[in-house]
């Protein structure tokens, strides 16, 4: 399955460099504020950084289409209350995946436009760690490979290269499904839950 997300997203990209002409793109980077439905804990607590490309076609003088690659930090983080002495557990679940959204835009006026589409993410990494460290090997599950997400958001032309996006992304299928048996930070079925704010900055082909 690697190999064939990797293969895909080769191909992809050689697509659009070769109809570059067509095209606008630049770099992007941004910061995640991230949560896991179906552990335990409450709140976009996680914090994490995103990075990588974008390129963009403009159907109409309202209506694009766009598509990033990029790296994506989530996850889930609960930490220690010193106002209750009972509740001093530690968590973190930290995920890094390679990300290919793909999205259509509205553009609302000359300035803002609206964004919906679809994500699809390979997992790189997956980790959870508690106060004695990270997991040990009997205490681990596995999360999926692949996560697909839906997507709505915002966007903000600050001037002719610089674009700011505010966006929130949710699983559509569970990056990890429900234990036989409840764990103390783990109840049912998972899925990534993802508030995002984007700087695009536009480059010359």
């Amino acid at each position: 399955m690697k190999q064939l997300f990797l293969t895909v997203w080769i191909l992809i990209v050689s697509c659009l460099v070769l109809q570059a002409q067509h095209f606008e793109g630049g770099v992007l980077g941004g910061l995640n504020a991230s949560q896991v439905d179906g552990d335990t804990h409450n709140g976009y607590n996680k914090p994490g950084i995103l990075a990588g490309g974008f390129v963009q076609l403009n159907l109409n003088p309202r209506l694009f289409a766009g598509m990033e690659l990029r790296f994506s930090q989530k996850g889930s983080r609960k930490n220690p209350n010193p106002k209750y002495s009972d509740d001093q557990q530690k968590y973190i679940m930290r995920l890094n995946y390679a990300e290919m959204p793909l999205y259509l835009g509205f553009h609302t006026n000359e300035k803002t436009a609206i964004l919906a589409g679809l994500s699809s993410g390979y997992l790189i990494s997956g980790t959870e760690y508690d106060n004695y460290g990270k997991f040990v090997r009997e205490d681990q599950h596995p999360f999926k490979e692949f996560d697909f997400q839906g997507m709505l958001g915002f966007r903000v032309q600050l001037n002719s290269r610089l674009m700011v996006d505010l966006r929130g992304a949710y699983s559509i299928l569970p990056i990890r499904e429900s234990p036989v048996k409840a764990l103390w930070s783990w109840r049912r079925n998972q899925y990534n839950n993802l508030l995002s704010t984007t700087i695009l900055y536009r480059l010359d082909f």
